[in-house]
């Protein structure tokens, strides 16, 4: 993040968490609802609204592009303004567009305002994001190193979902169900899946770099 930012700079941002934020809130909405339809309460649609890897991506975007402009002095705010966590925000949710788009877009027609759910959630929110990085990415370089430390995120959500799935039965992707491909498929996939996000990472810690090369020497 910089310093002092350029009113466009805090534009982008702030339109970026109003959209993360409303998008979030509508599946929350959706969740709880469809948990009542189906004899369950609150709790349960709200479990099951946090089981997913692109909710807990948009809050994160939520959250990294909310709190270093209204709580930037605080250490919650100093944090998630680190280009290395917006980093990673970024290529996270990047991953969440191009995950979704090329691997679970066909798996279901959503209708009416989960249709918009899910457009805002797996379209609006990674591509406003990568366009703020794109014009805003930090002039600093990310260490070379950063791709791989990213790579904790997903890791840490694929042991979340598989200690959830096997205590509930309930597995958020077709792709990491292990009572319907078995574990050892389980694990081919998500090897896979980690390899893509690197490579995200790679590309996404670039951006600063060629960004930065590409301005004039008395701008850096």
């Amino acid at each position: 993040m910089q310093t002092t930012p350029h009113p466009l700079h805090r534009k982008m941002l702030a339109t970026l968490a109003v959209v993360a934020w409303s998008a979030l809130l509508l599946q929350l909405y959706l969740s709880i609802e469809l948990a009542f339809s189906n004899g369950r309460g609150v709790l349960h649609g709200t479990l099951a609204f946090l089981a997913y890897f692109t909710v807990l991506t948009n809050l994160f975007v939520a959250l990294s592009a909310t709190l270093p402009l209204v709580a930037g002095a605080t250490p919650h705010g100093r944090f998630f303004a680190k280009p290395e966590v917006l980093g990673c925000a970024i290529t996270s949710i990047v991953m969440v567009g191009a995950g979704y788009h090329l691997l679970l877009r066909n798996a279901w027609s959503p209708q009416g305002l989960q249709l918009l759910a899910d457009y805002l959630l797996h379209y609006v929110v990674p591509l406003g994001a990568l366009a703020y990085w794109v014009v805003f990415a930090p002039r600093a370089r990310l260490g070379v190193l950063a791709p791989l430390a990213w790579c904790i995120y997903p890791i840490g959500y694929f042991i979340y979902a598989l200690i959830r799935g096997g205590l509930t039965g309930m597995y958020p992707y077709y792709f990491i169900d292990v009572t319907r491909i078995g574990f050892a498929k389980v694990m081919v996939n998500s090897v896979a899946m980690l390899v893509a996000f690197l490579l995200v990472g790679m590309a996404v810690r670039l951006i600063p770099v060629l960004r930065g090369a590409s301005l004039p020497t008395a701008e850096r």
